[in-house]
């Protein structure tokens, strides 16, 4: 570790090999916490480039918990790389619910928030969830909620090994990167939220190379997901555009009203309100939008007004809650 941290501090790349050594040694404990804080931060400095991104992915990939048997359903994940410093609700996590309402499959991998005060696995906390590994659990709740949660601890043992230091820095990382490209199901269709540009065009060559139904979503105020708080680009198989939320028939939305509070209860909350359909009306409509963007990713050949319209049935008509409802039914200890 020694040396590679010289090499990085002395401006150089690894190479894709070098790379999955690394994070291959990482889920072993090789390294101290000190050194993982170290190697973490050096990308701090300076950005991850493609064949570093790709050997990390590989070595994660290779040690991920086996869970192929759910890729029958070809599920969809709905994820936002975070890091973003918003503060935002969990909206991705809400989306979700309100796809798996309307009766498409949902497989969502996620985590502790590092950056953020609530992520994907704090608010399934906040419910009572506890986390498994077990692939008939989450085929039943599948076959029963249409939504099945993956924590990603479970299943990469590098991620678990990194997680008290990703925790104690606070910071975005590369890690946050890796996380949408991890999940171990390896799903054919995804929605991913990003915080840059320059990021979305790194998942955009890694979605293309793998022949994946994908959306790549990104406001163009720093949001890693659809914010209605201004621009926003969507990129797709198809091609990209940029779009402002008066296009689609939504009044803009001030950062304010999507923030997470202060807790992982405040931000779990915000989240009830929202499947209740009691949330305020800029909260329903941003949960409404990036569900709209997953329901068109697996129906491309549906109209993104026919997409908004399947997923405000799914929240208004209580879909999202029935489905929530059945999921914690299955899934709490």
């Amino acid at each position: 570790m020694k040396e590679v941290l010289n090499s990085l501090f002395g401006h150089q790349y690894l190479t894709r090999d070098e790379a999955k050594t690394i994070m291959a040694n990482m889920a072993a404990g090789q390294y101290s916490d000190c050194q993982i804080a170290a190697f973490i931060t050096a990308y701090i400095m300076r950005s991850v480039s493609v064949d570093e991104i790709l050997g990390f992915r590989e070595a994660l990939l290779e040690m991920r918990i086996n869970i192929d048997g759910l890729q029958e359903y070809n599920p969809i994940d709905i994820v936002g790389t975070g890091g973003d410093g918003k503060n935002t609700f969990n909206i991705s996590t809400a989306a979700c619910f309100v796809v798996a309402g309307a009766g498409y499959k949902v497989v969502k991998h996620g985590n502790i928030g590092a950056t953020s005060v609530s992520g994907a696995s704090n608010v399934m906390q906040e419910h009572g969830v506890v986390f498994s590994k077990d692939t008939d659990l989450h085929r039943k709740s599948l076959d029963s909620s249409n939504f099945a949660y993956l924590h990603a601890p479970l299943f990469s043992p590098a991620l678990k090994a990194v997680a008290p230091v990703r925790k104690a820095l606070g910071v975005r990382t590369f890690f946050n990167i890796l996380g949408p490209i991890v999940n171990p199901l390896l799903p054919k269709r995804q929605v991913l939220g990003v915080y840059d540009l320059k990021m979305a065009r790194l998942y955009n060559y890694i979605y293309q190379k793998s022949g994946n139904d994908f959306t790549i979503v990104y406001s163009l105020d720093g949001y890693d997901e659809i914010s209605l708080t201004g621009k926003f680009k969507v990129i797709n198989r198809f091609g990209e555009n940029i779009y402002q939320p008066e296009t689609f028939g939504f009044p803009k939305v001030k950062p304010e009203e999507l923030v997470g509070g202060y807790t992982p209860s405040d931000a779990a909350r915000i989240f009830d309100k929202v499947l209740n359909n009691r949330a305020t009306k800029a909260q329903k409509n941003v949960v409404i939008v990036n569900a709209a963007v997953a329901i068109n990713t697996i129906e491309p050949k549906f109209s993104f007004e026919e997409c908004i319209s399947i997923a405000r049935e799914s929240l208004e008509q209580g879909k999202a809650k029935k489905s929530l409802v059945k999921f914690l039914e299955l899934n709490r200890g």
